[in-house]
């Protein structure tokens, strides 16, 4: 199989070697962006690959200092393109008996995921761009293709949405 390699504008080489080195090192924080839309880990994994994939296709035309952008926008629409489907394709119907124990409070994560999924898919999106992915407004509104101003309104209408989600209410003080 020949490697295709491409120089880009500072003289290194992108392609395969720069998508490898993209996906190590941007992957992981890719799969939190997915499992925060998603709420389940396959399908976070499978939304990734999917987006690594269709991003592969243009990695050449995508200049270095743009590969995050491309890619996050990727992710983002090929999320709402799942979701316009409607196909959920298969969930678990019981957990795996198998726990591993983690010192992560995982009832507030199961908690903010419950609340995160109680939004419309385009204010959960601005929501996990601009406060788990700590895009600005502008970058937010670049990786989904919308104006600045939908984003502020997005936001603060899953904001609001997610101050009154009663997955979030927890009993400020149980001494009292």
């Amino acid at each position: 199989m020949e490697q295709m390699v491409v120089k880009v504008a500072d003289g290194r080489s992108a392609g395969v070697d720069g998508f490898d080195a993209f996906v190590a090192a941007r992957g992981d924080a890719l799969w939190r962006s997915a499992w925060l839309l998603t709420g389940d880990r396959q399908l976070a994994e499978d939304l990734v690959q999917t987006a690594l994939a269709k991003s592969w296709r243009a990695w050449t035309r995508v200049g270095p200092d743009s590969y995050e952008a491309y890619v996050r926008r990727v992710l983002f629409t090929t999320y709402i393109s799942w979701w316009r489907r409607k196909w959920r394709g298969e969930r678990p119907t019981a957990e795996l008996p198998e726990r591993t124990t983690t010192t992560v409070d995982t009832d507030a994560r199961n908690d903010l995921v419950a609340a995160l999924a109680d939004l419309p898919r385009g204010q959960k999106a601005v929501v996990v761009l601009r406060y788990f992915e700590d895009l600005t407004e502008q970058q937010t509104a670049d990786v989904l293709g919308i104006n600045v101003g939908t984003v502020k309104s997005q936001c603060s209408r899953a904001l609001t949405a997610l101050r009154s989600s009663p997955h979030l209410r927890r009993e400020d003080n149980d001494d009292e």
